[in-house]
Order: structure tokens, then sequence, then C-alpha cells
């Protein structure tokens, strides 16, 4: 008989289910209210009125001072790469940014490619085995040199929290600007802009139920800034095109769903994660979280299982009708484990089989039971395959992790 148990899904930090409330409140701006919000006539101002709601509630949710301190644009990726060309443009005699080695590659592969073809210098900062950032290391880069600081809010693989309102502080000692992509810490975490020395923040709407293809980016009143589309006057000419008014309103309103619940959703996502964290080491050997275990995303859970490949695991995590990520970069064609675990340190055998699972304010106890009532005959079926295993764990004659 056909398994008809629901799909569970645990890849939010992915992506997330739009909510029908969001989709309800954008439908009309496809067909019915359909205006250029430049348009000075009915149709555009009726659209130009929503949007102005909608950073409104932008506003509140990022606890911005100023409405207009929020620019929109397509996604944490554009806001990345407007922010650190922005802040080396604006700052002709600066030409060093700071970054740390676990960035998504939004920043990472911006700094490689300013590196390489623009004379910037970069200087990545490495974390601990925990995933925090080495605060010396930090301080020996900053100088009167250095353009923009960016270090993320928060880590999308382990989770990890970065205490960016004192990084912005030292940054600002030596005059650089400072830049979060806050990509996984918007709707996840309170954030107060108004209490930081924060200059710029980047966040994406498909990261809290909102559509995907839409982002913004924080710019605090006074800030210099240089635009990276230009053209017309669009976002007060800082960024160029018609704006994607239904994704705004989608955003605006999956902005005021989250606020309204985040603190429960919370603690409510905080439980469910330590029980499945905690059912899972103890079910099954020589395995761990990783990440910071106090300050920490409460929706992520990236459980190291030793001696088996993660898309291993994924696949037969599939099969089962449950969706999660792996640590590794295997499906780029590498056989790498990621940056942000190797940055870590974690042991080449563990990295390989690190299984990132993100939770939303949608998962239920039910969702974690079927994960707890998988994972340990899928793990014990892959380990009893793998060359590398034995019945105590122990690492056979001659092996060597670096062809694990």
């Amino acid at each position: 008989m056909k398994d008809t148990l629901p799909p569970v899904y645990l890849d939010n930090n992915a992506t997330t289910r739009v909510f029908p409330e969001v989709v309800e409140a954008m439908l009309p701006y496809f067909t019915e209210q359909f205006g250029n919000a430049s348009s000075i006539h009915a149709f555009g101002s009726e659209v130009g009125g929503a949007l102005r709601q909608a950073r409104k509630s932008l506003q509140r949710l990022i606890g911005a001072e100023f409405d207009h301190e929020i620019i929109f644009t397509s996604g944490g990726t554009e806001s990345n790469n407007t922010a650190i060309r922005s802040a080396l443009q604006v700052q002709p005699g600066r030409n060093e940014v700071i970054t740390s080695m676990v960035e998504h590659p939004a920043i990472l592969s911006l700094c490689d490619w300013l590196e390489k073809h623009e004379d910037v210098v970069v200087h990545r900062i490495p974390v601990d085995s925990q995933g925090r950032l080495d605060i010396d290391a930090y301080r020996a880069a900053l100088s009167d040199k250095v353009a923009v600081v960016s270090f993320m809010w928060a880590n999308n693989e382990t989770g990890t929290i970065f205490p960016v309102d004192g990084l912005a502080e030292l940054a600002h000692e030596h005059g650089a600007l400072f830049h979060t992509d806050a990509v996984q810490a918007v709707g996840k975490v309170p954030i107060d802009l108004k209490t930081t020395e924060i200059d710029m923040l980047s966040l994406s709407s498909h990261k809290f139920h909102g559509p995907k293809g839409l982002g913004a980016l924080y710019l605090r009143k006074g800030t210099r800034f240089r635009p990276l589309m230009r053209g017309g006057h669009q976002e007060r000419g800082r960024r160029a095109g018609t704006e994607n008014a239904p994704a705004i309103i989608g955003l605006g309103r999956a902005a005021d769903m989250t606020l309204a619940t985040m603190a429960d959703d919370s603690a409510r996502m905080t439980a469910l994660r330590d029980r499945l964290e905690q059912g899972l080491v103890q079910q099954i050997g020589h395995c761990f979280v990783t990440g910071d275990p106090r300050d920490r995303l409460p929706n992520t859970a990236t459980v190291a299982f030793e001696f088996i490949e993660g898309e291993a695991i994924l696949l037969k995590l599939n099969q089962a009708g449950i969706a999660a990520s792996s640590g590794s970069a295997c499906t780029s064609g590498s056989l790498e484990p990621s940056h942000v675990l190797r940055a870590m340190d974690i042991p080449f055998t563990a990295a390989h089989g690190a299984i990132r699972f993100s939770l939303s304010r949608e998962t239920t106890d039910a969702d974690v039971d079927r994960v707890l009532a998988v994972m340990p005959e899928i793990i014990s079926g892959l380990r009893e395959m793998s060359p590398f295993w034995s019945d105590d764990g122990a690492k056979p004659e001659g092996f060597n992790p670096e062809y694990a």
C-alpha cells in the first residue's frame, strides 16, 4: 500500500512556503491594481500608497527609524553587492574589506572578484569550532584602510549568531562602514536597528514566508551611498527600475504576520529544534550538533553524522518524504564539505555527513517525530555499506580522512 503520510519540509533556511494570506494580498496587484507606482493617475497612486504601507511594515519588523531607510531590491544577493560596492566607491582612500570565512557565497564570491579584479584587499576572519568569530583577529585587521566590514547576522548552515552590534561599534572606531547580511536572521530573532550602529543590512523576502525575487537593503540615514542600479528615479534614485509591486505588497504582509507571532514562534521552534537534536544524538551514535549551543537561530539544527555521505542521507530522507539539506557541496561537482564546516575545523569524516534541518512556524511535533522515526534506520543502513565504518565506530586500519 502506498505511503499516504504528508511530506515533511525541513529546509526553511533555503526558502519558506509563501503564506496564503500573502498570496491573497498580492493577487489584486497583478490584475486589478496593476498601475505603475510612478504614474500620477489613479492607477499609479493606488499602487504607490500600497508600496508605502509595505515599506512601513518592513520598517517595523527590522526596527528602522525611518521608512525611507529601506531600499527594495531583487533579493539578498543584490543587497549585499550594492552595500559593499557602494562602501568602496564612497571612500576612495580605503580599499580594504573585512568579512568572515563562513559568509554566504553572495559575499564571498563578490570579495573574491574584488580581490582579483579591482585591487581590493580582503581580510577573511576565522571562526572557532562552534562557528564563533575570532574577535582578536577582527581587531587586528581593522585599520584606516578598511572601507567596509561585512559580517552575517546569523549563519545559514549552523545558525550561529554573530554579535553584530558590537562588531559595528568596533568598525566605526576606525571610520569603516558596517554591513550585515541578515537574510537568515530577519523574522527569526528580534531586530531593532535604531539601537545599533549598523549602517547597512540585507534581507530577503522568501526567508520569512514572502515571495521570491524580492529583498531590501537597509541604509541608515546619512550613510553615503552609490547606487548599483542606475536609470529611473525609483527608490529615491537609489535603485532604478519599476518596482515589483505585487512582491513588495507580499513582503509587507509577510512582515506584519511575522512580527505579530515571532516571539511565540521562536519559543516553539526552539523547543522543537532541541527535541530533534537530542533525539538524534541519543538514538544515533557518532554524531553531534554543530554551531554555538547558546547563540544560535531557534530554527536551525545541523547534525554531523560520521563516516557517511550527506548526499546519501538526503536521498534516503527524500524517499521517506522528508526534505532537508546537506552541508556538502557534492551537488556542485565537488566532494569537499561546505566551506563553513571546514572553517570550523569539523573533522573531515563528520563534515561530509552533515545534515541541516531548518524549521519554520509551520513545523509540527509530528514532523519531528517522523524524522526521529526514520533517521536511525537510514544512518545504520548507510554505515553498513561504508568502508570506513565498523560496528564499534572505529576507523579501519589505514584510514585516511583526506580520502573519506
